[in-house]
């Protein structure tokens, strides 16, 4: 063969239905592996003897540019199968000094197991269409020095040091992309603001915003645009004229479709200071709550004077604004922030753009719940009872394009993509396992929110003794899949039942998770403990109970897809953290001593 390379007789793409690696060679016993197929990562699980084997539920489109963790040159993948008469499936082998891997592929994405591509096309994830068009959230950041732009997108995000200086080449100009290993779903941009006379950074702004506005393609514009000022708790102008000018030019459309939100910070400063120039005799007699609501009733008095009244002047009245700390106590003020954003760009720019800022985000999970929400109901949650999708299809592989959406939504920090796992898959579906024993509740009960939760999470690590006691989840990780998970779709009661369950058990789940985690690198002991916590809480039981309640009412499964879609987001909208802030601060003090950080087999 030669060694030249010709495009235009490879098939493109290609799809990876499975890879194994044969280390029988070496001396050396490995463990674990992972693949890295452009923006997929995941687990090669462990096969027989010396070998580590991964099957793909649904294959993943291999492009001629993608990269291959495994040190493949995907030209040289491609080059296997040359013209278009070659073998539909065929497999690619690279050795090594020590070891093998085999890489099974084929040119359509259904043809495995025997299957047609016309009677089995493969069951994609809404997700993945949504990070083709959009696969970043991107935003621009205007503010000066000491304004807080670091803190704030580090909060925003759920980053450390996301515009560290040591990732600047140079002086970073304002088309400098920066992005975080522990966050690959947004990239900022990042400008300082209009100094007095600062003409040249003015042009520098409006030129880029144009620039990226007429940009064809959704993953190259711009999304959105903070402008961010600092609180003058002591006097002091807020806005310099040129500012002044650039908050003009938004009001009167000449800065594009662009969502800006002008974004007030360390408002906990003001907080402070308000506090401070209070004189003691106006607070006697009155309670810490009393306390509390005079000295906000007095900042938000001061905001309307020296912020607002400003910003309505040059902005008009309309302009959106947060006004934000990012210390602990005010995380409502980041939900808001990050919430006003999502809708903008709802608005004004695309519904995917939308839906990778809440992807992004990890300061509010409610919006993570509404975009999963969103997600489902562009295609595989509008018709549970009645899916032509899902039909001639295992369960098991209809429940993986559910798991994988609602996953890929909540955007943990998961190097090892645990939450993707088999054994993450078999905890979740075998949870689902109690449907079949029957009422778990008394039926007429409402569904149980807040406290139940902190309790179950507080009596799991009370157990404990010490970062070196296992968490023991009461559902065998190591089990198979449970039989009916190996079933095919059918139309039944029965089966909407399990893909209700498993859609809500998991979003509640991770809803636990992220509670658990705050924004941590996810473990397999802290995955275990939100899993055991959920369970042992009386919201698990009574979801199942009012699902079991549901569908007994139901009469004609056919017409029921959309009274089963909107059953589903009232469950999963159960707010399942209390917020007593003392019984959250002592259970978090509970929760560090159990570390969670640590490693521990499922």
């Amino acid at each position: 063969m030669a060694n030249s390379f010709h495009t235009s007789t490879v098939p493109c793409p290609l799809h990876v239905s499975g890879l194994s690696v044969d280390f029988s060679k070496s001396a050396k016993n490995v463990e674990s592996a992972q693949v890295r197929i452009g923006e997929l990562h995941t687990p090669v699980e462990r096969g027989e003897g010396k070998t580590l084997q991964h099957t793909f539920s649904s294959p993943i489109k291999l492009s001629i540019g993608d990269s291959f963790s495994l040190h493949f040159d995907t030209k040289d993948i491609f080059r296997l199968f040359g013209a278009s008469g070659e073998p539909e499936t065929q497999e690619y082998t690279k050795s090594h000094k020590n070891f093998t891997i085999v890489v099974k592929l084929s040119r359509n994405a259904a043809t495995e197991a025997g299957q047609s591509s016309s009677e089995h096309p493969a069951l994609q994830p809404t997700t993945d269409k949504i990070i083709q068009m959009c696969p970043r959230f991107r935003i621009l950041v205007i503010g000066n020095t000491g304004v807080g732009k670091s803190s704030l997108i580090n909060r925003a995000f759920g980053v450390e040091n996301a515009t560290s200086s040591h990732d600047m080449p140079g002086e970073a100009t304002i088309d400098y992309e920066f992005t975080s290993q522990q966050n690959n779903r947004f990239v900022l941009h990042d400008s300082k603001g209009f100094e007095p006379g600062g003409k040249d950074n003015f042009d520098i702004v409006q030129d880029f915003i144009d620039r990226r506005g007429k940009m064809p393609d959704l993953k190259d514009q711009l999304h959105a645009v903070w402008l961010c000022f600092e609180i003058p708790c002591t006097g002091g102008r807020l806005l310099e004229t040129a500012t002044e000018a650039f908050l003009t030019l938004k009001r009167d459309n000449k800065l594009g479709k662009i969502p800006l939100i002008v974004v007030l910070t360390k408002y906990d400063e003001l907080i402070k200071q308000v506090n401070f120039d209070l004189p003691d005799s106006s607070l006697e007699g009155l309670s810490e709550d009393d306390i509390n609501k005079r000295i906000k009733n007095e900042a938000d008095s001061k905001l309307q004077d020296i912020c607002f009244e400003p910003l309505k002047k040059f902005a008009g009245p309309n302009i959106p604004h947060a006004v934000v700390s990012t210390k602990e106590k005010y995380e409502e003020t980041m939900a808001h922030l990050i919430q006003m954003t999502e809708v903008r760009v709802r608005e004004h720019v695309s519904a995917e753009a939308s839906a990778m800022s809440s992807i992004a985000q990890r300061v509010d999970p409610d919006l993570k719940i509404e975009e999963s929400i969103r997600v489902g109901k562009r295609r595989y949650w509008k018709a549970l009872a009645s899916s032509t999708a899902f039909q001639s299809r295992r369960m098991q592989d209809c429940l993986d394009v559910l798991h994988t959406d609602i996953v890929t939504v909540w955007n943990f920090r998961d190097t090892h993509d645990y939450l993707n796992s088999s054994e993450f898959k078999t905890l979740m579906v075998n949870m689902v396992n109690r449907l079949n024993v029957g009422p778990t509740a008394d039926p007429n009960r409402t569904i149980a929110v807040g406290l139940p939760m902190v309790a179950a999470i507080a009596g799991i690590v009370s157990a404990l003794s010490g970062p070196v006691a296992p968490i023991v989840v009461p559902i065998a990780a190591g089990i198979l899949f449970a039989a009916w998970a190996r079933e095919v779709y059918r139309t039944s009661h029965e089966v909407l039942r399990r893909l209700m369950c498993y859609i809500i058990d998991l979003t509640l789940v991770l809803r636990t998770l992220y509670f658990l985690s705050e924004n941590q690198e996810l473990s397999r002991r802290a995955i275990k403990l939100a899993v055991a916590s959920y369970r042992a809480s009386s919201i698990s039981g009574d979801v199942q109970t009012q699902i079991q309640k549901y569908d007994k009412g139901l009469k004609v499964l056919e017409h029921a897809d959309h009274h089963t879609l909107d059953k589903i987001t009232e469950l999963m909208k159960l707010n399942l953290i209390n917020s007593d802030a003392e019984a959250i601060s002592k259970l978090r003090e509970q929760i560090a001593a159990v570390g969670l950080l640590q490693e521990e087999a499922w």
